[in-house]
């Protein structure tokens, strides 16, 4: 069993393949999970409202309304964490659909720890922690109160800008976030088109937080879309 996993950690499926919700229920379940599923959106919405889930897992191809929608309609009500399971690989749909809201993104065929791994970090990230001021991800502690970064018990020192993008990526821990959504946060709505601030930010971010920087372990890049914090 998961150690999130406990049998009313409730899923969510929205898939309109009878294959992939097998799958997916049989494999939930052998790791502790409640699974409930649909095979249309509407059904689904319905299903988030009426199961009130701990985690989503949807698909984009839904024979009634395109996936974008439901992730939509969801978000209008809801900040459950919503995973997205679709053959679409298009680095626009993955963009749409973090920017809309989604916490992840994962491409089918996906294997059975990728997904458990990432459904993990989702349900880390869901757990109430609005006064948790104090965080440790590998060899970096944090104390957003006191606004200081350590590693390995020395002091770091970020410029603001790269203590704004840490604490982005810190607070969204596991959640791949967007370069508009970076770039929007940090520097306003005016630089979302001006991604080279953000390599040139990160990089200089990872030689100070990461233990080989040139083979980053903490901050993953999401090609084409954005970035991951993860803690090891």
């Amino acid at each position: 069993m998961d150690p999130e996993a406990s049998s009313s950690t409730v899923i969510l499926v929205i898939d309109d393949e009878p294959q992939i919700r097998r799958l997916l229920r049989v494999t939930l379940e052998t790791h502790g999970y409640r699974v409930f599923d649909a095979d249309t959106g509407q059904e689904g919405i319905a299903q988030a409202a009426l199961r009130r889930p701990d985690v989503i897992l949807l698909d984009l191809g839904l024979p009634d309304i395109d996936g974008h929608n439901v992730l939509r309609r969801i978000r209008e009500w809801s900040q459950v964490p919503i995973l997205i399971l679709s053959v679409r690989d298009a680095e626009s749909d993955k963009i749409t659909a973090l920017d809309q809201g989604a916490d992840d993104y994962v491409t089918k065929p996906f294997s059975a720890g990728e997904l458990l791994a990432r459904l993990r970090a989702a349900l880390r990230k869901a757990q109430p922690n609005a006064d948790q001021t104090f965080h440790r991800v590998g060899p970096i502690e944090v104390d957003l109160a006191a606004r200081t970064v350590r590693k390995e018990g020395q002091d770091v020192r970020l410029t603001p800008i790269e203590y704004a993008l840490f604490r982005l990526l810190l607070l969204n821990s596991g959640r791949v976030l967007t370069h508009r959504y970076l770039l929007s946060q940090v520097w306003g709505p005016n630089a979302v088109q001006q991604t080279h601030y953000l390599r040139v930010h990160i990089a200089h971010l990872r030689e100070k937080v990461e233990p080989d920087p040139q083979q980053p372990r903490l901050i993953l890049t999401e090609s084409g879309i954005g970035y991951r914090l993860v803690a090891p």
